[in-house]
């Protein structure tokens, strides 16, 4: 039978990239946005995901048309901050509705329909949880409290045969990223500081989750998937000093 993938945050990005490979997988894929995704073979759903009754209505939409939900893919969120000091508290909130308490709504309205037959749920962290930037506080907040959130439901829920997995990229090529990064120079920047020399692409992304998502990972539970190239293991010291920089292969300051 045709395994059913409700992905959130479908019409852009990574987000997009997960739907179209559910999609090759031959997955019935329902893509849920604010916008339309229009993507082939994907069924698109507007809804706000920080919205329960939208959220639950775009469940029960996809149990209704394709009968059974297999995997949910949270990948809907908002990338902004600035300092605590500067961060006002509708602010605060804005960002962690956005990104945590929409994964706690898709996962709470999707429980039910992947009881009846397990399944997995897959959640779009960020390494910022791990290794901060400056000016995300409640970014970095969110992001790691749906990695607690994440192996907390595999200990709730493993008894039904549900997994969940935490995939967290590091720098990854979409067009919110090329906005913030000031050329070549960026780049090159950005490609040195991890030991692949390279940025992620929402594809290679969507790669992992689809593997998180599939039966093969069916002992994959209560963890996290970090996609930087190596980056948050990487000590800064190395990049600075010649003699570091020559042993990993780049030219000296």
């Amino acid at each position: 039978m045709t395994r059913t993938a409700l992905i959130t945050g479908a019409a852009g990005g990574i987000g997009r990239a997960v739907a179209t490979r559910f999609a090759a997988d031959g997955y019935h894929v329902v893509g849920v946005d604010l916008a339309d995704p229009d993507l082939p073979g994907v069924t698109g759903h507007r809804a706000d995901v920080t919205d329960g009754a939208q959220v639950e209505a775009a469940v029960q939409a996809t149990v209704d048309r394709f009968g059974r939900l297999d995997a949910l893919v949270t990948c809907a969120g908002v990338t902004e901050g600035r300092p605590l000091d500067e961060t006002t508290d509708e602010q605060w909130h804005d960002v962690l509705t956005a990104n945590l308490t929409s994964v706690f709504l898709c996962v709470r309205a999707a429980l039910p329909a992947l009881m009846a037959g397990g399944g997995a749920v897959v959640t779009l962290g960020s390494v910022l949880h791990r290794t901060a930037a400056p000016g995300l506080p409640a970014y970095a907040a969110a992001k790691g409290a749906i990695a607690a959130l994440t192996r907390q439901l595999a200990v709730d829920y493993g008894r039904h045969g549900i997994t969940f997995v935490t995939v967290s990229p590091g720098w990854i090529r979409t067009p919110a990223t090329e906005s913030r990064l000031s050329g070549d120079t960026d780049l090159e920047r950005l490609r040195e500081s991890n030991p692949l020399r390279t940025l992620g692409t929402p594809e290679e992304v969507a790669a992992a989750v689809a593997y998180a998502a599939s039966p093969e990972a069916a002992l994959l539970t209560g963890t996290e998937l970090v996609l930087d190239g190596g980056a948050s293991v990487t000590s800064p010291a190395s990049l600075l000093r010649d003699g570091h920089r020559e042993r990993l292969g780049l030219p000296p300051r």
